[in-house]
């Protein structure tokens, strides 16, 4: 009967290091998640005052994206 209690309380104390793992690794991926999302703004913002600058920027975009993705 001990046996089976401490086992089981072994489980709970694995579960909980698991959980507590997750949580962390969760929280990494939201930080970097947010950080894409300001880059993606930021460069939104660049294309567009590129654009309004340089016209041309326009037209060249995508050929240049294309060139990079290979």
């Amino acid at each position: 009967m001990k046996e089976e209690t401490h086992i089981k309380e072994k489980k709970i104390a694995l579960l909980e290091r698991e959980l507590a793992t997750i949580t962390e690794c969760l929280e990494e991926v939201r930080a970097a998640l947010k950080d894409a999302e300001e880059l993606r703004r930021e460069v939104k913002g660049l294309k567009l005052f590129i654009g309004r600058v340089h016209p041309e920027f326009k037209v060249q975009f995508p050929g240049i994206m294309k060139k990079i993705k290979g």
